[in-house]
This record gives structure tokens, sequence and C-alpha cells, in this order.
């Protein structure tokens, strides 16, 4: 195995940690990423403060990967939160535990990180090819698929079966080019920020290949809202207070299969509709049932810390003097964005009725029609599903080829999960493919 080659296709975190493994374990490796430079998503998540991983105990973490829990949690076990922040100690870089639980680099950046990253990885004689997008395979032969003459194969026995090397096509600035690997591990993110290089074109390939893929979706995303004049909000609501955040909210929808879900936190007024921490964590059962109803119901409590009935018996009283405005401040708590809030939604006999204002205020329904495209969203759902894999994350119709990151059919929210599942997936593709390599006749 000492002079295998190996390509790594896709150049953020599950790659990098591949190309890492392989290295260490004598592999000639290449990355070849389609963007000027590696990393720039990674880079792009570091911007605000770079959420390496989460501190909550493990079963809890691995609770967040939803459906995906049993497929992930062996890969997340051998690389859990902790041993990331080894593994970052290890690079010089230091990482502290925030109020929230969430994990950041004393630094809160990303750039040092990469930088301390890529030099080990040059050092352990990892080579980088930038400006190559990878556009699948040069011939049917060399996906790692059975010769014309040899009949389908079943997954039991995929992975036994003896491949070609893998003969890969290139679109460079000089023109196409082939590369020849001996292992290829693909880590090419999902379907977000096409800008920054994870724009989904792998998913075509793949199908060519025969390779079962679930459509892209938007994860951690926006929505847009059914307003008084169809899509979106008011002008008059969207000048007085597009972009103001609501804070101190809480929140609830209803999946497909009926189960409850509720955050508690703070989201934002969008152009077109919401957006932010607390819509993002509900985002998964939001986008669900909208493709299975074409609308969803978003339930906001705009005063978590007071009962129905107390703002019920508040809003009772005799106004006298005073505007509703007034009224609605002095008795609820409630005042800008959360007051044009309820003016947007609700009817004038609505607001001039305290127990149905009251019952609005505990759980005023934004009518959700459409997720924000899935450009925008901070991640995507879909991908290689788990049942194309093998347990070291080989494609069955394609030995040889190992997958990570996410391009795999997982989902998480926000808090350090994604990050934590692209480096675990990447370190065990690399790893098997290693292996793999090395099990060779």
């Amino acid at each position: 195995m000492q002079h295998a080659r190996v390509a790594v296709v896709g150049g953020g975190p599950a790659g990098l940690m591949a190309a890492g493994a392989l290295a260490e374990r004598g592999c000639t490796v290449t990355v070849y990423d389609a963007m000027p430079s590696v990393g720039r998503k990674f880079l792009l998540a570091g911007r605000g403060g770079l959420n390496l991983t989460h501190s909550e105990p493990l079963a809890d973490f691995l609770g967040r990967y939803g459906d995906r829990r049993d497929p992930l949690a062996p890969l997340v076990e051998a690389f859990p939160p902790q041993a990331l922040r080894e593994w970052a100690h290890r690079l010089g870089v230091e990482t502290f535990v925030g109020s929230s639980g969430r994990v950041f680099p004393n630094e809160m950046k990303a750039a040092p990180l990469l930088r301390a990253w890529l030099a080990r990885l040059r050092a352990a004689g990892v080579r980088f090819a930038v400006r190559h997008r990878w556009l699948g395979w040069a011939d049917e032969a060399t996906q790692g698929g059975p010769a014309e003459d040899s009949p389908a194969p079943d997954a039991a026995n995929a992975g036994e079966r003896q491949p070609r090397p893998q003969r890969l096509r290139f679109a460079t600035p000089d023109g196409e080019q082939h590369v020849e690997a001996d292992a290829l591990v693909l880590a090419l993110g999902g379907g977000s920020w096409a800008k920054l290089g994870s724009d989904g074109a792998w998913v075509a390939p793949l199908r060519a290949a025969g390779v079962e893929v679930a459509d892209l979706r938007p994860a951690n995303c926006g929505f847009d809202v059914a307003g008084p004049a169809g899509t979106g909000w008011s002008t008059h609501f969207l000048e007085r207070f597009r972009g103001q955040p609501l804070k101190s909210v809480a929140a609830r929808c209803t999946d497909p299969a009926g189960r409850v879900h509720a955050r508690a936190g703070e989201c934002l007024i969008s152009a077109t509709g919401i957006e932010g921490g607390l819509v993002y964590a509900l985002s998964a059962p939001l986008r669900d049932t909208l493709l299975a109803h074409g609308e969803a119901i978003l339930e906001l409590d705009l005063a978590p810390g007071r009962s129905l009935e107390r703002l019920a018996a508040e809003l009772a009283r005799p106004r006298g003097s005073r505007s509703f405005a007034s009224h609605l401040h002095s008795q609820a708590g409630i005042k800008g964005v959360k007051a044009g809030l309820l003016r947007e939604c609700l009817t004038k006999a609505e607001l001039d009725d305290p127990a149905r204002l009251a019952a609005a205020i505990k759980a005023l329904p934004l009518r959700l029609v459409a997720t924000r495209p899935l450009d925008e969203a901070i991640s995507s759902a879909g991908g290689v599903r788990f049942e194309a894999l093998d347990a070291h994350l080989m494609l069955h119709a394609c030995p040889g080829v190992f997958v990570a990151g996410e391009m795999l059919d997982w989902e998480a929210p926000t808090g350090g999960y994604l990050l934590t599942a692209c480096f675990a997936t990447g370190l065990a593709a690399g790893t098997a493919a290693a292996q793999w390599l090395s099990q060779r006749p």
C-alpha cells in the first residue's frame, strides 16, 4: 500500500480529515477541489466564531441527528467531540466551552486552525490540486462497476469484487484532464452555498453509476410566510421591522407523523418570512410538513413567561385613555416587532377581544408556504443514502469509492453537530479506504 494513489475530491473538513488519515497510513494522496483554494465554506462558517462542536453528553449529542442517529453513531463515537477538541489542541488551537455549551477556538476564528491543518497535511506529503472540478468517471468500467460481460452484483458481495483503477475526469483551466487512482474518497459537500463549491453537481454522475441518492433539500433554512397579499409581509410591516429580531420567544410545530416539536430562542423577520436560530432548529419538521401538505404552521409564543389565563386577565383590564399599543405593553409586556407582528396577523376584531388576543400571543400561527432556496440554506439534507454504503462508507456499486461529509443523507441543527459529523465521517472514510487498499491482493 506504500505507493497506493488515492484521490480525495473536496477540500472541506471531511475531505481534509480523510486525506490526513490516508497519508498517515502511507498512501500517496492528492486533494482535488473546484475552488481556487480549499476550505472556503469552513472559513465562512468561522466568520462569526467557529462553532466546532458541542459539550453536551454524547447520548444527547447523537440524538441531534434524528433519523440518521443509528448510522452516524458509531462514526461519531469513534471521533467524539472531546477527540475533536484534542485534535485541534495538537494543531496548536485551544478551545473553550461557551455559555450555551458550544465549543469554539479561543481566537473564535477558522483561519488559524485551517492554516495549521494544511501545513501538517503538506508536511505529511498530501498534495493539492485546486481549480479541478470533478466531472465523474472517464468510462463505465472505471466507476468501480462490473465489466460489461459480468453479472450485476448485489450488496452482499460488492466489497469482494476486484475493481479496476478509478479513472477520473476533471475540468481544469487547461481543459479536461484524466487522473487515475487506486481509491477515491468523495467529500464534495451538499447543495448549499454553491459559490463556495457545494453545488450538488456530483449527484448526476453518482446516479449514473447506479448509486442511490436522495434529492438534496434545504436544512437549517428560512421560510416564506403567507401574507395579506400573497407571499410575504405587508409593505408597512417590512418597512418597520425587516431584519429585527424576535427575542425571548418559543415556537412549536407538528411534523407529518403528528409529532410535536418545540424550541425556545430567537429568530428574525426576513424580507419574505422568518429565519434565524429558532427557525433553523425546527426547519426539518417544517420542511417535511411543507413537502407533505403544501404548507406548514409555525406557532409562536410571544410571551413564554406568562400563562394564557394571566394574559387574558391582564388584557381584559380597562384601557381607559391609553392607546392599544400602550395597553398591550403595560399589561402583556408586548411592544415593538412583537406588537407589529400581532397587528400584521390578526384582524381588528381579534385585537379588540382580550381572550382572542391572549390566545394569539401564546400561539400566533404563521402559515409557511415555502422554504428559502437550497443555495441560501446553511446546510442541506438528502444525499447518498446509507443503504448504498457498507459499514465503512464504501459504495456497494463502486468498490474503492468512499463517501463522507454532507454528501451523505443526514442533517443536524447548528451548534457544532454539522462540523463534528463532517470531521468524523471524513476520518472514517479515509481510514477505511487505507484499510481496504492494504487488504487487496
